[in-house]
């Protein structure tokens, strides 16, 4: 028999992974991508820029995503 915490943690667990999925889906940036970067002014490498949508470099980009998580 299965136990019933197990039952709901599991539930819990995929309802979680779905809405993390969910969120992820919807934080991609479109449209064009700037030249420069919005913070140090430096240019964003071609390749980067063709990912579409993108304003900052990428050392300046992990800053900003570190920051945020605090």
């Amino acid at each position: 028999m299965v136990c019933p915490f197990d039952r709901a943690q599991a539930l819990e667990l995929r309802l979680r992974e779905q809405a993390i999925a969910a969120h992820l889906a919807t934080l991609q940036p479109t449209g064009p991508s700037r030249t420069h970067c919005q913070d140090c002014d430096e240019p964003i490498p071609e390749d980067r820029r063709a990912l579409g949508g993108k304003t900052r470099c990428t050392p300046c980009q992990s800053i900003f995503e570190r920051e945020q998580r605090r």
